[in-house]
């Protein structure tokens, strides 16, 4: 599960060209403006990601102006997106540690604090041409695509040194997971399994792409999970005509493992599919 808020060290500051209020700060691979002279270099801080939505509360009012958001089920709070302050991009917030409840025992580096502190992953409203009709709950024969930023994963990294691994774009648009089992086809979006509709758009685009037929030809028990992408979604940045899905990943049912790069990119190639852009 993805760790909102969590204990960390900032590595470094820097000035900010023409700033004489806020500086930039780094944490893990992310920038952060923060202002001047509230942090050094070697403070631990709570570091709050992109997407986390934080509660009306009087300590987070200052984000009142920039990130104030009203829920469709009457829920508020304030929501980190990446903004842009002084010509630098600035991803996520940095707290000071007297934030946290129980303060001034520090948590260890890595401690998740997000339910001590009351955020939770802001989940954009889904537009009715995506809600579609519930099934059931994400298949538990397979793994739910969470995958990692990079950004997070610095100091991990050294740790998997000789292990073979691949980095793709972060594609902006709604989780999506295709499989067939055992005869069974099915398609779900990040946390349900959704009912056959034409009407709704993760079935009306894996119909286009013509995906059930190229997965019983393949003859095994797969799954491919991707971003679905295009109009309707996420603001479309991309500027597309219609919907189509970029995959990351196929996913081995029988062995509960993940293909490697190479099958992986085999399969999409062999559908005649698109991949997320590898960095």
């Amino acid at each position: 599960m993805r760790k909102l808020a969590t204990v960390q060290i900032i590595s470094d500051i820097k000035p900010i060209e023409g700033a004489d209020r806020i500086e930039v700060a780094s944490v893990l691979g992310w920038k952060v403006v923060i202002k001047k002279d509230e942090f050094k270099p070697g403070d631990p801080a709570v570091y709050c990601e992109v997407d986390s939505f934080l509660p009306i509360k009087p300590e987070f009012e200052f984000l009142r102006k920039s990130s104030y958001k009203k829920m469709s089920d009457g829920s508020e709070g304030f929501r980190l997106k990446t903004i842009k302050l002084r010509g630098v991009i600035s991803q996520g917030l940095l707290l000071p540690v007297t934030a946290i409840p129980g303060f001034p025992e520090v948590p260890p580096v890595g401690t998740d604090v997000s339910d001590l502190l009351g955020v939770i992953k802001y989940e954009p409203p889904i537009p009715a041409q995506l809600a579609g009709e519930v099934k059931g709950p994400f298949p538990g024969f397979i793994s739910k695509t969470d995958e990692e930023r990079v950004q997070n994963l610095i100091d991990t990294l050294p740790e998997y040194s000789d292990s073979l691994f691949y980095v793709t774009e972060k594609v902006d648009g709604t989780s999506i997971t295709i499989y067939l089992k055992d005869g069974q086809f099915g398609i779900c979006s990040r946390n349900l399994e959704l009912v056959e509709n034409p009407e709704n758009t993760y079935w009306r685009v894996v119909k286009e792409l013509d995906i059930e037929r190229k997965l019983r030809d393949l003859g095994r028990n797969i799954a491919l999970q991707g971003e679905l992408i295009g109009e309707g979604i996420q603001k479309n940045i991309y500027k597309l005509r219609g919907q189509t899905i970029k995959f990351f990943d196929a996913f081995d049912i029988d062995k509960y493992e993940y293909f490697d790069y190479s099958s992986f990119i085999s399969i999409i190639a062999q559908f005649g599919l698109s991949n997320s852009p590898r960095q």
